[in-house]
């Protein structure tokens, strides 16, 4: 089965169609360069601050710094994948 798979079809082949632009490589490039733990310590921050923002009585601010938490999340998970994979792993001889 292995002998019948085609260049392209090689793991972490990128087909030039699917290529990522210059803006997402930079992007990329940029965000790789920021710790895990950032993004893990903004999340435990907004979840603090929510909840002392309803301790002291002020549920529509606690709400809204809340729903921060799930967002810095999924940075760093994005992060994460961008250290891991990136998104042309075949363009780096580009």
């Amino acid at each position: 089965m292995a002998d019948t798979m085609t260049r392209m079809d090689a793991p972490g082949a990128t087909r030039p169609e699917h290529r990522e632009g210059s803006v997402a490589r930079t992007i990329e490039q940029q965000t790789a360069k920021l710790p895990s733990d950032l993004f893990l310590w903004a999340a435990g921050g907004s979840i603090v601050g929510s909840m002392a923002l309803q301790f002291m009585g002020r549920q529509h601010a606690s709400l809204f710094v809340g729903q921060w938490a799930p967002t810095f999340l999924i940075l760093g998970l994005y992060n994460k994948l961008v250290k891991v994979a990136g998104s042309d792993s075949m363009s780096a001889g580009r």
